[in-house]
């Protein structure tokens, strides 16, 4: 069964100028209330949240201007581009990729071609050839004449191939740039892992489809601005590179690695159904980091003190987005505060293996 379409820029704002001046009205006292800047964006969400049509966002709203002295331009970033903008982005990930499919297709129509005009081609040759034996002495005109003709075919022929491969190269090229800007909207261009846009768009639909099963590891490097300012940024950048390939290395079928922001990482684990089980692909994981060795190119140093701290939990019933990514990442804080380079469940975790 097909999913509904999501709604449209103009399917989300239906009302007439009168409904739409009066929610207007509305808008504006909240902003105004929480000192939150006139700009289209929050225009837009202030007037989505009047209309009371997405509760979620009215809640996620109230809580942004409850825990923060200003309305984070991040969040409100996040807010329009999950619940304003969300359907316009899905559309165009869906046009972009039946593009690549299209491509794919008249990429292999093409292949399919060439290699029929080939085959053509070598048997023109095979009877050009056999035509070219002697059979009778009254045959030369009718030989010169069909051998004429063969050759103008195999010209025309030869002119078509090259129109083909020609083509052919576009496609690739084509097919090519598109995988790379779908990549580039998805992967974190440093460390090749998923970038926080894409981490938050594939654990939403993990759990809405099914959390049995889901555990959430996240893990942030220790003492990395430290490591920043001594070493520099350069070198900062390498750790970090280190660390996602070392993700992508260890992470089992099915699993999603990410950059949450900065030196901070997320890892969506399936088919995980105890603490124990995640526990085990952290400490891999921390193990590795533990052990890394890099060079300081500058001094011929060797480092070997990069470690990180972990924070574990498992999805339950009812959990969104934002329920277990924060019980993650207060185990994550937790972790920090025993003294770092360690793993700690979150707290519902830590209560059922007590």
């Amino acid at each position: 069964m097909s999913q509904p379409k999501a709604p449209s820029i103009l399917e989300l704002y239906p009302e007439e100028t009168r409904a739409a001046a009066d929610l207007l009205k509305q808008a504006v006292p909240h902003m105004v209330r929480h000192d939150i800047p006139p700009n289209p964006v929050h225009y837009a969400l202030w007037y989505t949240y009047s209309k009371g049509t997405e509760p979620e966002l009215n809640r996620r709203l109230d809580k942004a201007v409850k825990d923060f002295a200003s309305f984070p331009p991040e969040t409100a970033a996040k807010l329009f581009r999950d619940y304003i903008i969300n359907g316009e982005l899905e559309e165009a990930r869906a046009g972009q990729q039946q593009v690549i499919e299209l491509v794919d297709d008249i990429q292999g129509d093409v292949s399919r071609s060439v290699s029929g005009s080939q085959h053509y081609q070598a048997s023109l040759a095979l009877g050009l050839a056999a035509l070219q034996e002697p059979i009778a002495d009254d045959l030369p005109n009718v030989l010169t004449e069909l051998q004429q003709s063969t050759q103008l075919m195999h010209d025309q022929q030869e002119q078509f191939l090259y129109r083909l491969r020609a083509a052919q190269g576009e496609i690739q090229s084509l097919r090519t740039q598109l995988e790379r800007a779908q990549a580039a909207a998805t992967l974190d261009s440093l460390t090749h892992v998923f970038n926080r846009h894409a981490f938050t768009r594939l654990l939403e639909q993990a759990l809405s489809n099914d959390p049995q099963g889901l555990a959430l590891v996240m893990l942030d490097i220790d003492h990395f601005k430290q490591f920043n300012d001594q070493y520099g940024h350069p070198l900062g950048d390498r750790v970090l590179q280190h660390v996602g390939q070392l993700m992508r290395d260890l992470l089992p079928a099915r699993g999603i690695a990410a950059r949450y922001g900065g030196e901070e990482f997320c890892v969506i684990l399936r088919d995980c159904f105890d603490i124990a089980s995640a526990s085990a692909f952290a400490e891999q994981l921390r193990l590795k980091l533990q052990a890394l060795r890099i060079k300081v190119r500058s001094t011929d140093k060797v480092l070997d003190s990069i470690t990180a701290s972990f924070g574990l939990a498992l999805a339950e019933p009812g959990d969104n987005f934002e329920s277990l990514v924060t019980r993650a990442d207060d185990a994550l804080y937790q972790a920090k505060r025993n003294g770092r380079n360690q793993i700690h469940p979150s707290s519902a975790e830590a209560a059922l293996s007590a």
